[in-house]
């Protein structure tokens, strides 16, 4: 990655093969990353995240064959759990269209043993559809290509996705347009403020079937 001041690079495109995000350190969830936060200790580097919900903590899997999108930014934040916090990379999309979702979740029950919980959607003619996109993430894979990045941006003045800034000195990216090939990502959280699944399909089954 490239690191420099606050100015937008030449047009052009930057490509990444097999998207890693660096941009988070590696963070102990422990009662005392609560303790900074309650102090605001943390605020130079890491906000809240923009979804305002609890999160259960338990990690999630996402898969596309594609997901291409329109104004793109990502800046650390932290997850609120209910008895911890979880350092993750906050990737917000104004609006993006995904070919071939997958979403699966693996709980483990009591006597049953694992149960997967598992959404397929946009497999057809029409892609998926979702209007501010908010996704705290701790691992994302693919092949992506960005139009017009600016890496090392202060966090507080993205700007490509109405009403969702970092804090203040904290690093953030951003570009015009964010495409990805082969999704492969693992979350905490999502939020939307419009998501439209065509060929939507939810199924419950025993074992482990994740997305990947």
């Amino acid at each position: 990655m490239i690191s420099g001041q606050d100015r937008a690079p030449a047009p052009g495109r930057t490509r990444w093969l097999r998207l890693a995000v660096v941009m988070v350190p590696t963070l102990a969830v422990s009662g005392g990353i609560l303790a900074t936060m309650s102090t605001g200790a943390l605020a130079a580097s890491f906000g809240v995240s923009a979804n305002s919900f609890t999160v259960s903590g338990k990690s999630f899997q996402v898969s596309a064959d594609s997901l291409k999108g329109r104004g793109f930014e990502q800046f650390g934040v932290l997850d609120r759990g209910k008895d911890a916090v979880y350092p993750e990379a906050l990737t917000a999309i104004r609006t993006a269209d995904l070919r071939n979702i997958c979403q699966s979740v693996v709980q483990s029950v009591p006597i049953i043993g694992d149960v997967t919980l598992r959404l397929t959607a946009g497999r057809g003619a029409r892609p998926v559809h979702v209007d501010r996109l908010v996704a705290n993430v701790h691992d994302l894979k693919g092949d992506a290509s960005f139009t017009n990045i600016q890496i090392g941006r202060d966090a507080s003045t993205v700007n490509q996705v109405p009403g969702v800034t970092g804090p203040s000195g904290g690093f953030a990216q951003q570009s015009d347009t964010v495409q990805i090939m082969r999704l492969r990502q693992e979350t905490r959280s999502i939020s939307a403020a419009t998501f439209r699944l065509p060929g939507l399909h939810l199924t419950v089954k025993r074992g482990d079937h994740s997305c990947f």
